[in-house]
């Protein structure tokens, strides 16, 4: 099967509706509240003409006063009102925006009602003059909410309504209070029925301006979140290209070592063959790290290309560390190393060549910075997973570098061995562990040694028997 083995970058992951209506929501009741101040100010220069106008009108002078003082009251609190947005809540977003607006609703509410109130003052009680003005006033007030008040609907709903229920029930009191007639009942049917199809217009009127602001304040989102998937994108696309630089950089670097050393060592022969014998082995050796260059870095090409053949079968974890310590035991003799392996007879569903590779690379790791002591190969057995762990007492990592080993072609320069390495080995395992769904784990203190625990998922294990060293 073929396994997706994309490097990780940064993927934008798209806002959920919950958050795009929460952000499109706050954006509609700053619209709502930036339309505050105009209306105060409209109402503010309105007011005093109306008071004057209904006074010279006949409307009786102390319902007049109330009115007066209730609105000046209203506008006063509503003044406040906007001051506490502007210092606490301009800033925010989201729902301390929204619990802002339902706490100050009824602001909107007594406005309305206070507005309306103007029929019950002036209908039936005043000349014709004074009851079309103040008839006038409030239809422009309900026209001017679409304007102010209709980009936050449940705030433009409950304005709407209690604007024109008010100016029904002032129609409706007045009508019977007043001494009714046939022609007064008339006057009062068609009244109410324009205001009927007047509520039902401005409530379409409104639903559709706030569909508007909706649409518009959404469209805005998916831009900003496309912008900043791109935004993210760049950058990713920016750093794999100084990744790939940097890493084109280092294998020339260090695959002119070796070649240079093979052309040097053939020249050597062609013009000495009696020594032979004794130039063999170094280009052996020259022709080794060059294998093992390009072995790795095509490892990393399929990986990264995403087309790694996994093939996943039953692997013998005791045969394959009896594999690896046949391997790896002429190195560790070499160093005067002790290399162990402890293990029980298990059975893993895995692909062998990669645990191969991944094992392989740790150990070769460890070997290399290991100058006393010995290396642990070993598997633990837990109740969630199962654990490989790479113990070493070399020189260790200290913690500002435990991040960048696994980075193409990085090395620590103070490290011996670390002249020998081609800094590829800790990143082939950690992008197998990523590709297979496994998870590496490093711990480790300069000087000391390190350990490295690559996890498995428990579902990978077939089999299971007591205990065994080896």
């Amino acid at each position: 099967m073929l396994v997706d083995t994309q490097p990780a970058t940064y993927q934008h992951v798209p806002a959920t509706a919950e958050v795009r209506d929460q952000w499109v929501n706050s954006q509609l009741i700053g619209v709502l509240m930036d339309n505050v101040l105009s209306s105060l100010a409209a109402a503010a220069l309105a007011v005093p003409v109306l008071v004057l106008l209904m006074y010279f009108g006949h409307v009786p002078v102390m319902a007049l006063a109330g009115w007066a003082g209730l609105m000046a009251l209203i506008l006063v609190l509503r003044y406040r009102m906007l001051g506490i947005y502007r210092l606490r809540y301009d800033s925010s977003e989201g729902p301390h925006r929204m619990a802002f607006v339902k706490r100050y609703q009824w602001t909107w509410v007594a406005v309305a009602l206070i507005w309306g109130s103007l029929v019950l003052l002036s209908y039936g009680r005043s000349d014709m003059g004074t009851q079309f003005v103040c008839g006038v006033v409030v239809l422009g007030q309900g026209l001017l909410a679409l304007v102010a008040v209709s980009a936050y609907q449940p705030i433009f709903r409950r304005y709407a309504h209690s604007l024109v229920l008010s100016v029904m029930v002032g129609v409706i009191f007045n009508t019977f209070v007043n001494g009714y007639t046939t022609d007064s009942l008339r006057m009062a049917g068609g009244a109410l029925v324009l205001l009927m199809v007047f509520w039902w217009m401005l409530t379409m009127a409104g639903k559709r301006l706030h569909q508007v602001y909706r649409a518009s304040f959404e469209l805005q989102f998916s831009n900003e979140e496309l912008i900043d998937s791109l935004t993210q994108q760049t950058r990713a696309s920016l750093r794999a290209v100084a990744t790939k630089n940097r890493f084109l950089a280092s294998a020339a670097h260090d695959l002119r070592q070796p070649v240079h050393a093979l052309s040097l060592y053939a020249d050597w022969l062609a013009t000495e063959p009696e020594m032979a014998r004794d130039i063999s082995p170094r280009i052996l050796q020259s022709t080794r790290a060059i294998n093992e260059l390009f072995d790795s870095l095509f490892d990393l090409t399929r990986i990264d290309a995403g087309n790694y053949k996994v093939r996943l079968q039953h692997v013998d974890v005791g045969q394959l560390f009896a594999d690896l310590a046949l391997q790896f035991e002429p190195v560790a003799s070499g160093k005067s190393l002790k290399l162990k392996t402890h293990t029980r007879p298990t059975n893993i569903w895995a692909d062998p060549v990669v645990m191969r590779r991944i094992l392989g690379n740790l150990l070769s790791n460890a070997l290399r910075h290991t100058s006393q002591g010995g290396v642990l190969l070993g598997l633990r057995h837990r109740d969630d997973m199962m654990v490989f762990e790479v113990w070493d007492t070399g020189v260790g990592i200290a913690r500002e570098h435990q991040q960048a080993i696994f980075q193409e072609f990085f090395r620590v320069s103070q490290h011996q061995g670390t002249e020998d390495s081609l800094g590829l080995g800790l990143t082939i395992v950690s992008k197998l562990t990523t590709m297979m769904g496994y998870q590496l784990a490093l711990s480790s203190v300069a000087n000391r040694g390190s350990v490295f625990r690559v996890m498995l998922p428990s579902y990978t294990q077939k089999h299971l028997v007591p205990d065994v060293a080896t």
